[in-house]
């Protein structure tokens, strides 16, 4: 019992802090925006062109959350919504040349940020955390498997 409510209390913890401190990060780094936010731009820079269907299921979201990162990104001018020429009941989200501007620098205050979050930690304790934390992923939805996503 007590280690389950410790899994319980730490995964929260680590989950919040984790969010706080790269957040922190960027904001010092010069950087206007939420790890979340930076996790949407990076499926951006990566993949081109989404759907906001296509981002949430890339980021393992539900589409309101994804629609408030997307607004969130849109009032700084990182991203625009743009019809479907397809489909004009969806909006497809694309990279503005001011966000294209600062991949790089945000790209790498990320690297360093988990950098630091993790140092200390051998590259062998971390795999192993990561199938832990996939493992569990599976145990509550068999339909995630976080080791084939990642891979992507």
């Amino acid at each position: 019992m007590i280690l389950n409510k410790q899994l319980g209390v730490f995964l929260n913890f680590v989950h919040n802090r984790f969010k706080k401190y790269m957040t922190a990060f960027f904001q010092e780094g010069g950087c206007n925006i939420t790890p979340e936010q930076f996790l949407l731009l990076d499926a951006l820079w990566d993949m081109g062109v989404m759907s906001q269907q296509k981002i949430a299921d890339t980021m393992l979201k539900d589409k309101n959350s994804v629609v408030k990162l997307v607004d969130g990104l849109e009032k700084r001018g990182l991203v625009r919504r743009i019809a479907d020429s397809e489909d004009r009941r969806q909006n497809l989200i694309e990279i503005t040349p001011k966000a294209m501007a600062m991949k790089e620098k945000v790209t790498e205050l990320a690297i360093k940020s988990v950098d630091l979050i993790t140092r200390d930690i051998s590259k062998d304790d971390l795999h192993i955390f990561i199938n832990v934390l996939s493992k569990m992923a599976e145990n509550m939805n068999e339909k995630v498997n976080l080791l084939k996503i990642c891979e992507k």
